[in-house]
């Protein structure tokens, strides 16, 4: 079975875990934000060291230890009920985050749409970033020269997944207006699917 999905695409900070919050209160819609879900794992967890000793230098968590940690959580939210595959359209924040990553799901992921969360201005991303460091305790936003390496893997890496899936799927949105009108354009785009 393949599971229908909306992609929230965008550099670091764009907004992307602000509207998926939002649209996974939608019923129907259910979000799921990979990088909350390896910032959850216990210290223990082999997967949890992998992730800290990528994140707090900036890179990507490598692509099999990203794959795994969302089918493991994708698994146990479809026998826990709170993911029901036949009715609910996966919101996906932070995944597939390169085109090898697209690849590996491509047999499991319908793409309907992919909302690219645009913001021309680094200097903004930045500022959003810093904020979020400080109100969320995110180590991976606290050091300048971390957001940049982030902001350079963002474009060497994950924005050619935009050409993998096509301009008929791609729409963009200005996430440098504020949240409601991020949520008006994508909630249009959305109503038009």
């Amino acid at each position: 079975m393949k599971y229908r999905t909306l992609l929230l695409f965008g550099a670091p900070g764009a907004g992307k875990g602000t509207q998926g919050k939002i649209l996974g209160t939608i019923p129907n819609l259910f979000h799921f934000a990979c990088g909350d879900a390896f910032r959850k794992l216990r210290v223990h967890d082999p997967l949890s060291k992998v992730f800290i000793e990528y994140s707090s230098r900036g890179e990507l968590v490598p692509d099999e230890a990203t794959i795994e940690l969302w089918r493991n959580n994708i698994q146990a939210c479809t026998m826990d009920g709170s993911f029901d595959p036949s009715r609910d359209t996966l919101v996906l924040d932070g995944i597939p985050r390169n085109v090898h990553q697209a690849e590996m799901l491509k047999d499991t992921l319908e793409v309907m749409a992919v909302l690219h969360l645009t913001c021309p201005d680094k200097s903004k991303v930045i500022e959003r970033l810093q904020r979020r460091a400080l109100r969320d305790n995110r180590l991976d936003d606290a050091n300048l020269e971390v957001i940049r390496d982030r902001l350079e893997t963002y474009e060497k890496e994950t924005k050619p997944v935009l050409d993998f899936y096509g301009p008929k799927l791609v729409h963009s949105v200005d996430s440098l207006q504020s949240p409601i009108g991020v949520l008006r354009d994508i909630l249009n785009v959305l109503a038009r699917l």
